[in-house]
């Protein structure tokens, strides 16, 4: 069984057990939190496809960690009018563990 995810503006392929980074979440470590905004699923040999969203069906996480990506440098530049600009940014995520894809009424 696997499902579709959306958080963040982002989607992501997830199973149970699979460790994921996310936009960060304010929440604390060893927290379990429910997720509702599932696009798609597979499960018994069958496809669910959401409009937008799947329907009674909650993905159950475990925050693992809070941290930072590496640094990016952001280069801004024009030619022939002395202009350069740098910059750098560091993105927060969240390490989770999914636990467990509930449905309910199928």
């Amino acid at each position: 069984m696997y499902a579709i995810l959306e958080h963040g503006n982002k989607q992501y392929l997830i199973s149970k057990g699979k460790i994921i980074f996310l936009d960060k979440i304010n929440c604390n470590i060893e927290k379990i939190i429910y997720l509702k905004k599932v696009l798609f699923l597979s499960y018994k040999d069958k496809i669910y496809i959401g409009n937008p969203i799947v329907k009674n069906v909650i993905v159950k996480i475990k925050i693992i960690k809070h941290g930072r990506n590496k640094k990016i440098k952001i280069i801004k530049f024009h030619r022939r009018k002395h202009h350069l600009k740098t910059q750098g940014h560091r993105q927060w995520y969240t390490q989770i563990k999914v636990l467990k894809i509930e449905i309910n009424k199928i």
